[in-house]
This record gives structure tokens, sequence and C-alpha cells, in this order.
């Protein structure tokens, strides 16, 4: 969610229990600007928590003007000193999906591959590659993965130009409350998959400098996403079961909205048999 809106936004997605204390809220404030300056972002989105056993990471992404462009990521462990990340890659989210349980919350912890199954360590000990990867990695994987499958935004909230390039739409003004209950008006901020393999037929249906993402109607499984009215009534809440602790929120009929993370960077395998 927007840095300048934080407060206000966190008031809206309390519903689900997590949230910031006051203390961390005034502190967040004031760092992320800093931050903006600092880096020289266009925009800066707060993106949430990862809880580990031994601290929290708190986590910024950092916008340029193309907002469908690579995000720069970034996190603090006291919500003032900011490291940056390095930027992911294929073989750092394979490995980060071998690994399961909990973050410890030090970014130089090692996990060696014996904690992974014994075949995928085979594997990369004969391709010489390393014996351990840093919680840092696993990090910055785990966001890549929580924002490519539950990262969204309302329909028309940006616009794809003819060059190709992502912008924010500044005729937007949210969507109607009729529109907001329906998952269809909601889309993955990342790269279509869906939307490739529909036909000529369906595509001629959609506008593409709004419909170019794919929308949440689709997701497997069936059932990830629950909607809810809160603040009676007066603003949609989308939470997900795939990974708990992703909020999303928006006010129907203004440019409100947003998502954020609170939990610990595991995904919820059991939700399946869940459903």
């Amino acid at each position: 969610m927007d840095a300048a809106s934080l407060p206000a936004a966190l008031e809206l997605t309390a519903g689900g229990g997590a949230g910031l204390s006051p203390e961390k809220r005034a502190v967040l404030g004031s760092s992320l600007l800093l931050l903006q300056r600092d880096y020289r972002f266009d925009r800066v989105w707060f993106w949430g928590c990862i809880q580990g056993v031994r601290g929290t990471y708190y986590i910024a992404e950092g916008l340029g003007p193309d907002r469908a462009a690579p995000r720069s990521r970034l996190y603090s462990l006291n919500c003032v000193e900011w490291s940056l990340l390095p930027p992911v890659t294929k073989e750092m989210i394979t490995q980060a999906e071998q690994l399961t349980g909990r973050f410890q919350g030090d970014p130089s912890f090692a996990y060696e591959f014996t904690e992974i199954n014994a075949e995928d360590a085979e594997k990369l000990i004969e391709g010489d590659k390393e014996t351990s990867i840093k919680e840092e990695v696993r990090l910055v994987a785990t966001i890549e993965q929580i924002d490519r499958a539950v990262g969204i935004i309302p329909r028309g909230a940006f616009v794809k130009t003819p060059l190709g390039s992502v912008h924010e739409n500044r005729n937007f003004e949210g969507l109607s409350f009729a529109e907001a209950k329906k998952l269809s008006s909601y889309f993955h901020f990342t790269e279509p998959v869906n939307l490739k393999n529909k036909t000529l037929l369906e595509k001629a249906n959609l506008d593409p400098s709004t419909d170019f993402l794919d929308s949440l109607e689709h997701d497997v499984p069936q059932g990830s996403w629950t909607v809810q009215l809160e603040k009676g009534g007066t603003v949609v809440v989308l939470r997900s079961l795939l990974w708990l602790g992703l909020t999303f929120y928006h006010v129907p009929m203004t440019k409100q909205y947003g998502y954020i993370y609170f939990g610990n960077g595991e995904k919820n395998l059991d939700l399946p048999f869940m459903l």
C-alpha cells in the first residue's frame, strides 16, 4: 500500500486482527519518506511484515515511472535502517520453494541443503552450486512469490500505453459498489498467464488499455479468496486463504485501495483440503 496513505490504510485492514503499534506507524511514516528521497523512487509502497522466530522483517517496495517494471525491495528489522534486497532470480525461487518452516528473523542465517529433500540436494551439489542458502535470499524469493500469487489491484486502476509501459490511471475514481463485490473486478498485478490463452473472440470484448492482466475469478483453487464488507459496508476487503495474512482493501467510488501482508511467509499448502 502507498506509504503516503499508510495510517488510514492500516485502519481499513485492521479487521483481520493484524497491524502495527502506534510507535511503528510513527517511525514508518518518516522513514519511508526518507527512503523515497534517498533512493529517488517515484513511489514507495509499504508491503508488510514477515514474522520470524527471533525478529520481524518490515518490507518496502520502491517503484519507478513504469509500474510494471521490476520493483526494488528493501527490508528493515527496526523500521529505521533499510537494506536493499538483491534482484530475484528463478533459481532463488526454486531454492526457496524447497524450504519449509518459520523464518528466523536473521538475514545472515544460512539454510543447509541437508534440510531439503535428498533428490534436490544431490542435483545442487552435482552442479557445483552453493550448498546453503541465506535467509536474505529466501526472503526476497518469498516476497516475489506472494506478489505474483496474491498482489492485486482493482480493474482500471492502471493503464497500459501503446509503448507497453504501465502507469496509474488518473481517471480512475474507484469501482462501483456492485462491481467491487466481484472477483472479476480485481487483477493480479504481475505478468498475465491466463490472458494469453484466451480466444480472439474473448479478447474482442476486452479493453487492451485496462484489461491487460489476469483477473481473480479463475484463480486455482477456487475459493482461495474471501470477499467481505467491513466498516459498515463502506469498505470491500479481500483476504487470501493461499497466503494467509494477505489483505486487500478498496473503498468503492474512491481511489483508496491497496494490499498488505502480515504473516510468517509460509504458503497454505493445506488449502485444497480445506475447501
